[in-house]
């Protein structure tokens, strides 16, 4: 089939080029917006049309199935345009739908069906399932070709078994979860077990070396690899076996690799290994042959996945010419926008800019100018969800080509939509939360409302079962069950066999110290229910609990998250308490779990697929929506508290703010507030560096107080000597030389000590210990705060 004469007039120049390119590498600069995807599509296209290579000798990797399968349709439909063409002499819309299924069979036959087109993992497997038998470990270690894939829950208990039993490990120490986790970090930078050992070679890392190496064990015992395995075992049996690699060097005449930012160590080499047959630069050859990658550093936001944006960066030196960007061969840079308004991206270009870890580009746009950007200063988090919200409602019903779909609200931690999501609920407007569990269905969260739950009604004994282990205390399932038999026989509920010690200690047998110990906590708080304010209960029961030092205790992001959301559950106990306090018989633990229920029955609200997203940065990676909100623009919330000592994380806080900005179509409003609370106290905020990095000429600063909403500019920020307007003013304003270590007084919080000073100078906050209440972040120039002589 030959490509009707008009095949590649739809793409710019630039994709023109890249589509066209044929030998050799090629590094496509792709920016947000710029058509990566079509340009992928076509080049593939382009390869097997024009340059007649067979499909089965190209490789096309991407890192979702969702883009894999995108790939593949878009390939399959323009495969079926030509022919609708040089066949019917139609347009392929316009033929019947059963000539365009033949069509579409006919390509699935003849191109799709043998071109390797997936993600990392479900190619590199497919290749393990005809060569795994070739490969051995550093240990001996051999597989089958019939090996089970382990998910992360079969890993988990893996691992937990080789660290509670096999080695009788601390598990407070040693926590399963952070065990597993290193060691998916060590595969995913291409580490054995004794690479890691030398790696790591402390008292931890010599002790997860361990594990690691058990946990190869006990994979290799079973036959079976997990998700990591995938690409780390490909690899290592192409660097031991020369005739594999060979083999498959030769099969993959031109590979093709979607989002190269994203690329880990394990992933590079392997693309390395194939692409050059590990022969030295000079002897390589590239007749007939091309790696062509695509990609954005300004994009990368994983390095938690272990993901190493200067695998891109590098690949001008590793593959290509070296030459500057104006003269090279082997980049192409994608630089016009075909999303957002122009406003939007003249917004994201200057706030990128301020990266330094990056190759130049510039967003172009295709668009017209559109709206400002509107950049609102809330007085705390509700009057940030109330903007918001309202917002929402007000453009759904004064834009008729928008809907609820249409409309989407990032935030940088999964804890911060709580606020967001009460709302919806009390406005009906349906919503989803992508890439996570709604506010009230987080495990941490139910966990925590079961005790209160249990507490509220001892007869409960759905939630007295969820959290009698939980954390784990000891109680095994089968003096649970135990205890659940005694109660049905004897026709009561389980809380009366617990609320008897006498009955415990006769059922539970060594569990039941523990068992007698879980009763005692909800005896206890029990017994408060009518006296003590509700955030006083809560507090106390979080604490009795051992939830959320249980968690510390684990040392993951994961945990911490966790910890976040349980604070945000706090936080909503606050915020009821003080929306009721001239109703104090409203203010019990009884309604405040009402109206937690009441949110989860109607966070099931539905219409159709038209539904408001919530989402973090992170999981906004590759979406788009006419208007974007990026709310909690707050220095120790974005950037985050951990990146604002370290130059490279907060590039990347920058890059995910960039992430954000560049999903917005037509509108885009950012947040920020003044003041937050946290752990159930109010503190002041300060906003987010980033916000001083947007062009003042395209940003509307607004305000928002609990009493009313004002327009403090039209078109610009406050400079930054006008900045302290919108604070109070107390005796902090006079400028103090804040010092690491010094001590100090709050009039909330106490004494503490300062741990960390930010930005010395007129424009100063300072991190603060503060016995029994953690490290705070705080501005000395709205908190009333004293040095300790």
């Amino acid at each position: 089939m030959k490509p009707t004469s008009n095949f590649l007039s739809h793409l710019n120049p630039s994709q023109r080029r890249a589509v066209e390119h044929f030998c050799g590498p090629l590094l496509v600069v792709a920016g947000a917006g710029s058509g990566k995807t079509r340009a992928l599509t076509y080049r593939i296209a382009n390869l097997i049309l024009q340059h007649k290579v067979d499909p089965e000798n190209i490789l096309a990797v991407t890192f979702t199935n969702k883009a894999a399968r995108e790939m593949k349709e878009r390939i399959q439909k323009l495969f079926a345009e030509q022919m609708a063409m040089q066949e019917y002499g139609e347009k392929y819309d316009l033929l019947p739908e059963f000539d365009q299924g033949k069509l579409r069979s006919r390509v699935y036959r003849t191109v799709i069906k043998d071109m390797w087109c997936g993600t990392f993992h479900s190619l590199f497997s497919r290749i393990l399932r005809l060569d795994i038998d070739k490969y051995v470990d550093e240990n001996g270690r051999k597989w089958e070709k019939n090996f089970s894939i382990f998910d992360d829950s079969d890993a988990q208990s893996l691992v937990k078994e080789i660290v509670t039993k096999q080695m009788n490990l601390d598990d407070k120490k040693f926590d399963p979860k952070s065990v597993r986790y290193a060691i998916g970090n060590a595969k995913n930078q291409g580490f054995s077990p004794k690479e890691f050992a030398i790696e790591q070679p402390n008292y931890r890392g010599k002790i997860i070396a361990e594990v690691y190496s058990a946990y190869q064990d006990k994979l290799a015992g079973n036959n079976a690899l997990d998700f990591d395995d995938l690409i780390l075992i490909p690899t290592r049996l192409f660097q031991q076996n020369e005739k594999v690699l060979d083999y498959w060097h030769r099969k993959f005449h031109h590979i093709l690799v979607d989002e190269y930012q994203d690329t880990n160590r394990t992933q590079y080499e392997i693309i390395r290994l194939l692409s050059t047959n590990d022969e030295g630069k000079k002897s390589w050859n590239w007749d007939n042959r091309s790696t062509f990658v695509v990609g954005d550093a300004d994009q990368s936001i994983y390095s938690f996945r272990q993901a190493d944006f200067t695998i891109l960066l590098g690949f001008q030196d590793e593959f290509g010419d070296g030459l500057e960007d104006d003269n090279t061969r082997t980049m192409v840079k994608l630089e016009e926008n075909y999303r957002s308004c122009e406003n939007i991206l003249e917004v994201a270009n200057q706030l990128i800019e301020n990266n330094t870890q990056r190759i130049d580009k510039i967003l172009k746009p295709t668009r017209a100018a559109g709206e400002e950007i509107c950049l609102f200063k809330a007085d705390d988090e509700v009057v940030e969800a109330d903007f918001v919200i309202n917002q929402i409602r007000k453009l759904e019903e004064e834009n008729p080509d928008l809907d609820w779909g249409s409309f989407s609200i990032l935030y940088r931690t999964n804890a911060q939509s709580r606020p967001f999501e009460d709302l919806l609920v009390k406005y009906q407007v349906p919503y989803n939360v992508v890439g996570g569990f709604r506010f009230y269905d987080r495990k941490e969260i139910k966990d925590i409302l079961a005790y209160l739950k249990a507490i509220q009604n001892p007869s409960d004994a759905v939630n007295i079962q969820r959290i009698i282990n939980t954390p784990r205390r000891g109680i095994g399932k089968s003096t649970i069950d135990t205890l659940v038999r005694a109660s049905q026989e004897l026709g009561t509920n389980l809380w009366e066999i617990l609320n008897d010690e006498t009955s415990v200690n006769t059922l539970a047998g060594r569990a039941a110290k523990s068992v007698n110990n879980f009763a005692g906590i909800i005896k206890k708080w029990q017994a408060e229910i009518e006296t003590m304010p509700v955030t006083e209960l809560v507090a106390g029961i979080i604490e009795d609990s051992g939830y959320v030092q249980d968690l510390h205790t684990q040392g993951t992001d994961e945990a911490e998250d966790r910890i976040q959301n349980i604070q945000a559950l706090y936080n909503a106990v606050s915020e009821f308490q003080e929306e009721n306090q001239e109703n104090e018989e409203s203010v019990t633990l009884q309604k405040f779990l009402e109206k937690t229920s009441l949110s989860s029955d109607l966070d099931k609200l539905k219409e159709g697929d038209a539904a408001v997203s919530l989402m973090t940065l992170h999981a906004s990676k590759g979406l788009e929506f006419p208007v974007v909100f990026l709310v909690g623009l707050e220095q120790g919330l974005f950037p985050n508290y951990r990146s604002m000592q370290d130059p490279a994380a907060l590039e990347e806080e920058r890059r995910l703010c960039y992430v954000g900005i560049t999903r917005a179509q037509e509108r885009l409003f950012i947040s920020h507030a003044r003041e937050r609370r946290l752990y159930g106290s109010r503190e002041p905020a300060m906003r987010s560096q980033f916000l001083d990095e947007l062009p003042e000429d395209l940003v509307a600063n607004h305000h928002q107080t609990r009493q009313g909403y004002v327009k403090i500019s039209t078109g610009s920020l406050p400079k930054r000597s006008d900045r302290n307007a919108f604070t109070s003013n107390t005796q902090s304003d006079v400028i103090q030389n804040w010092q690491v270590g010094d001590a100090v007084i709050h009039k909330t919080f106490g004494e503490g000590e300062i741990t960390h000073v930010f930005d010395a100078g007129s424009k100063t906050s300072v991190a603060i210990k503060f016995t029994n209440l953690g490290t705070k972040i705080i501005d000395p120039r709205v908190a009333q705060l004293q040095k300790i002589n």
